[in-house]
């Protein structure tokens, strides 16, 4: 910055036009690292140069007003510094107010919190500015309860937005609550049903901190919103948001080692004067009450410590398991019921066949009568030994009440956890004896929580292209794993087909095309295990084909963790059909298929759909090499 000599009064919109020319070619970090400190330095204390410091940025062309306030935005080290080098900028220049009101909080989601809470509390600290404030409040507020917006923004813009609120709310005061309080309740309401009906957790978590934090600020004085949720690092950091950072305050540095044991040496001292200060209080003893008198404190209990716990018998037969489970009061027999019912099922195969479907009936309408320690696992574990033992009864059973009516969500998604589980179980060899490897690991598809699918899947099928993955080297030969017949070959279709049959005919009480769009989710994610499981059994290919009309009458479903899941069912179909069957069968699917992961990697707003479809180009490209290779 140049001294001008002799009180000579000279214009500064050439060093504008420079700074903004600087900027927007890219230099933006070189010059704003020299010119923003200085310029901090020199308006400290001096009206004058805060002057020429607004001049300077408002002389700057539209054109490059972007790159310039944002490049002050980014460096200046607290709200009211950038306060003091901007001005009343945004009220004065439309550009830098679409800049900052709309571009830097709408469009944008990169920036970082501290750069958030700079650009906020810039527009709380003028009376003037505080107008764009409220404005900025309500646009915000529009966009997170926007129902399109909660499907269509990635994860990561709507947790941008909700700091964006969460400041402005930390900044807003009693008079300015008070005017907009209706509007606030009315955008909460909204806002909080989108988010809670997402399928992904950290949206619906999103929504109940926002939700929370919006109720505490409109409500003081009455009942606010409560949500049950885990209380982890972000849900922290965003509640902290709430709490107003002054904005003249500068943000400490870490303490170094001589200051952390001069305050450990002090803090002895501290602690002894409070002692000395605040003396014990002696503890006067109340009248006794009544029902002090009557206690029966002075009896002496008896000596228990040799008592042992009676167990109650569980049955030993299966249809002694059925009389139980339907009839008997006893809730300790009932108790050992359920926990002896898997391996009762699978030490009694016979017997278990004569009864299986009955059986799996009482089994998936079950409910808990006491508090039984993993309930829910017990129950899904005798359900998949039911399955396992008589496949084929019982799996038409099930997929047949998948879409049956009277039943509530979550006995739907059980049913699909029982087929995906009993599948996997199927369609592994079992172990006979002594196995030579015994630490061998047994390859395993772990079912996770509905909202960690997705997850799960993108795991399973890197396993399959690392083990389709060709390296030359040399080193440790691989443990041989145990081989056996796959048994879920001649009973893969009795999985598949029922559940792909009725998707689109909503019933009464269930939609999975409408709002019950979250068991359609798991319903996706279940047909794409079954289909990688299937591989090397008859019905592949019929499967391969029926899955890839599924998918392609679902391809613009506007939830993302719907997406997913069939992007996940193309991989499987890749995976699972052998290349030539492929290539005759379905040539005309995956070439329509093709185009439209092209278009997802292109356009899909989720980066988990992104990068599943360019992971399936990339499977299709392997497949053409691998058919060329192939002599003719």
């Amino acid at each position: 910055v140049c001294f001008i000599p002799g009180g000579l009064d000279c214009s500064i919109s050439f060093v504008s036009h420079v700074l903004g020319k600087v900027c927007v070619h890219g230099r933006q970090k070189e010059i704003l690292s020299v010119l923003v400190p200085r310029l901090t330095d020199l308006t400290k204390s001096d009206c004058i140069w805060q002057r020429i410091c607004w001049r300077l940025v408002e002389c700057v062309p539209d054109r490059w007003m972007e790159a310039v306030v944002l490049g002050f935005v980014q460096r200046a080290p607290r709200a009211d510094v950038l306060s003091r080098l901007l001005g009343n900028l945004v009220v004065k220049n439309k550009k830098a107010q679409f800049v900052v009101t709309q571009k830097m909080l709408l469009l944008q989601y990169g920036h970082t919190t501290a750069v958030l809470q700079n650009l906020l509390g810039y527009l709380a600290l003028d009376s003037l500015r505080r107008a764009l404030l409220i404005k900025v409040l309500k646009e915000l507020l529009e966009t997170w309860g926007s129902s399109s917006a909660v499907k269509h923004c990635p994860p990561e813009q709507q947790q941008y937005i909700s700091k964006a609120i969460l400041i402005c709310l930390s900044h807003l005061k009693e008079p300015e609550i008070e005017s907009c309080r209706q509007e606030l309740l009315t955008s909460m309401m909204e806002g909080v049903k989108c988010h809670l009906d997402s399928n992904l957790p950290q949206i619906r978590h999103l929504g109940m901190i926002v939700a929370e934090s919006i109720s505490s600020k409109i409500n003081t004085d009455g009942p606010v919103l409560k949500f049950q949720y885990e209380e982890d690092d972000e849900a922290r950091e965003l509640k902290s948001l709430l709490v107003q950072t002054p904005p003249f305050c500068v943000v400490p540095s870490p303490p170094d080692d001589d200051r952390n044991d001069k305050a450990d040496a002090a803090l002895p001292g501290v602690l002894e004067s409070n002692k000395k200060s605040h003396p014990a209080a002696p503890v006067k003893p109340e009248e006794e009450s009544d029902a002090e008198l009557d206690s029966d404190d002075d009896l002496i209990p008896y000596d228990m410590s040799e008592d042992k716990e009676l167990k109650t018998k569980a049955p030993v037969y299966i249809r002694d398991c059925i009389e139980v489970l339907t009839g008997s009061e006893d809730v300790d027999k009932w108790e050992a019921t359920v926990k002896a019912l898997e391996s009762l099922v699978r030490k009694n195969p016979a017997a278990t066949r004569e009864v299986s479907v009955e059986l799996a009936k009482i089994v998936l309408h079950l409910e808990e009568k006491t508090c039984i320690e993993g309930f829910v696992e017990l129950r899904q574990r005798a359900q998949v030994a039911i399955l396992t033992t008589d496949p084929i009864p019982v799996a038409k059973y099930l997929t047949s009440q998948f879409y049956s009516l009277n039943y509530s969500l979550r006995q739907r998604v059980d049913i699909l956890d029982v087929l995906v589980l009993a599948a996997q179980e199927l369609s592994y060899p079992k172990s006979h004896g002594k196995t030579k490897h015994s630490d061998a690991q047994k390859p395993c598809i772990q079912l996770l929580p509905a909202s960690d699918s997705s997850k799960d899947w993108r795991r399973i099928v890197d396993e399959r292209i690392k083990s389709k993955t060709r390296r030359f080297a040399t080193g440790q030969s691989q443990v041989e794993r145990a081989s056996g017949p796959n048994e879920f070959n001649s009973v893969a279709g009795h999985f598949f087909f029922p559940l792909i049959q009725h998707f689109d005919r909503p019933l009464m009480t269930f939609d999975l095309l409408g709002e019950d769009h979250f068991v359609l989710g798991r319903l996706v994610h279940a047909l794409a295990i079954l289909m990688y499981l299937a591989v090397n059994t008859v019905a592949v290919t019929a499967m391969g084909k029926a899955l890839l009309e599924f998918v392609w009458a679902l391809r613009f479903h506007t939830d993302s963790y719907v997406r997913q899941g069939l992007l996940s069912c193309i991989s499987s179909v890749l995976l699972s059909v052998p290349a030539e069957r492929l290539l005759e069968d379905v040539t005309e699917e995956l070439l329509e298929t093709q185009s439209w992961l092209g278009d997802v990697v292109e356009k899909d707003p989720d980066g988990d759909c992104k990068r599943l479809a360019l992971q399936n180009l990339l499977l299709m490209e392997n497949l053409k090499k691998k058919l060329k290779t192939i002599p003719s």
